[in-house]
């Protein structure tokens, strides 16, 4: 009976220290449970078994709503793919499938991107994706390659946009967008205009004609009526030969969309602007203040930038007030191997002659670009440009607030103009004029900014251009 006694002990005290070896073991694990408390009234291993059977029922919930949007992005109007940290294809849905011409046995195990997709600007997209770890953006026209020379010219070609988004460990999820039908739409529309365009301006030729010899001929009370009538025949011609003009500029960018061009002086074609727009500058005491250099060479087209800076000046000219200066800066960021001459040293800050091709201000000092390239600025002290406006101020026929074109063009405007080239710059715009800057800058490889200048309160255009543009020159 002692031996008994003895025995149960011993197996009572292993299987109690047993039992509490489990239990701190059960509580370890509970402990992982963040968002679950202990209760007393129940053991830790129910506990957990309480807490796995929760787990499971959410890893349930959370695998169903796994599978509802991966059903949406199967069945979504846009094309979808995802890739791993190293470039390999690990699925996409069957938009992006017909987009980019991919057999689902492509990716049934994951290979890499661009032995699926021969596509250099989709790779690009994606590594420009995890490089910088933000939404990313890029348009391209995809021709599918084929393997068989017998149907390539059967096989798809159409703009694609692609929006590339970064995930975790390294992945990069892709949307597509197929551009094509957009394309279509914007060549009718741009067709149809341009086809009005031409028909418009036969006749407002000859209704001009028309009206400027009756200027001289009609009594003094009637003369009044003809004016206006030749001001608006004035504005409409000019609405349709900027019409005609996007229409050439599109035209000749999808035939040369990276034209080179030929070495120009900048500098020059800011003094040669500046002439055309002298007579109203004159008229509003407006006077220009260049700051730059006194010659920077660039391979561009000369008569397209010519427009750039005369639309730009006489942007700036309109809106500024009577008696005030227009500011135009030329800087660049230059590599090692290029140079550009020193501006004099005796030089005014104010040019009000057209001859500003030696003359540059010493102050105040001018921003150098944040990137390599040519920056060109034109600054007037007009009232600035609503927020509301400065996203939308290069789109086409969009016009500012015309209460602030009509306030800042009044002011010094009492003289009567002498000439209908005069009246006809210093009417109002078409909607066109910086629409027309943007496609002729994009044509060079650049791009156009506005904002409103801290200094002034005015108007801040700022249009950049690729640094191979500039041209060596000797110091």
């Amino acid at each position: 009976m002692l031996e008994f006694m003895i025995g149960l002990s011993i197996g009572c005290g292993a299987l109690f220290v047993g039992r509490r070896r489990d239990n701190a073991k059960l509580k370890r694990l509970f402990s992982r449970l963040e968002d679950r408390q202990p209760l007393r009234y129940m053991g830790y291993d129910a506990q957990l078994a309480s807490a796995i059977n929760q787990r499971q029922a959410q890893f349930e919930i959370l695998n169903e709503e796994l599978k509802d949007l991966r059903n949406v992005l199967r069945n979504a109007p846009l094309g979808y793919l995802q890739v791993d940290e190293e470039n390999r294809l690990l699925w996409c849905n069957q938009r992006a499938q017909e987009f980019l011409d991919i057999d689902q046995g492509d990716y049934e195990q994951p290979r890499l991107l661009l032995a699926v997709v021969r596509s250099y600007e989709l790779d690009q997209l994606v590594e420009h994706t995890r490089k910088r770890q933000a939404l990313c953006e890029a348009y391209w026209t995809f021709n599918s390659i084929s393997t068989d020379p017998s149907n390539y010219l059967e096989r798809p070609a159409y703009p694609l946009q692609g929006y590339g988004l970064p995930m975790s460990n390294g992945h990069v999820a892709v949307f597509l967008e197929n551009r094509q039908e957009a394309v279509m739409l914007s060549q009718q529309r741009d067709r149809w205009i341009s086809d009005v365009a031409h028909e418009l301006k036969t006749p407002l030729t000859s209704i001009r004609l028309v009206a400027e010899t009756l200027q001289s001929r009609v009594k003094p009370s009637l003369t009044n009526w003809v004016d206006r009538l030749l001001e608006e025949v004035i504005r409409l011609s000019r609405l349709v030969d900027d019409v005609l003009n996007m229409s050439n500029l599109e035209q000749r960018q999808s035939v040369k969309p990276r034209e080179t061009g030929e070495d120009a002086d900048l500098v020059a074609l800011v003094q040669a602007a500046w002439q055309s727009l002298e007579p109203l500058a004159k008229l509003k005491q407006v006077e220009l203040r260049y700051e730059g250099p006194a010659k920077m060479v660039a391979k561009v087209n000369p008569s397209l930038m010519h427009r750039v800076f005369f639309n730009l000046m006489s942007n700036a000219v309109k809106y500024s007030p009577s008696a005030e200066a227009i500011r135009v800066r030329l800087s660049a960021s230059l590599p090692q191997d290029v140079s550009l001459p020193a501006a004099p040293s005796d030089t005014g800050a104010n040019v009000a002659a057209p001859d500003i091709a030696a003359s540059t201000a010493t102050a105040p000092t001018v921003s150098m670009p944040s990137r390599s390239g040519i920056l060109i600025e034109v600054i007037d002290s007009g009232s600035g440009l609503a927020d509301k406006d400065l996203p939308h101020i290069f789109d086409r026929f969009y016009r500012a607030d015309p209460a602030r074109s009509r306030e800042e063009q009044s002011e010094g405007m009492a003289a009567e103009f002498t000439s209908t080239e005069i009246a006809e710059l210093s009417s109002s715009g078409t909607g066109l004029g910086l629409a027309i800057v943007r496609q002729i800058v994009m044509s060079h490889e650049g791009r156009v900014e506005a904002k409103n200048n801290p200094e002034t309160g005015g108007g801040w255009l700022q249009v950049w251009l690729p640094v191979n543009r500039l041209v060596k020159t000797e110091v």
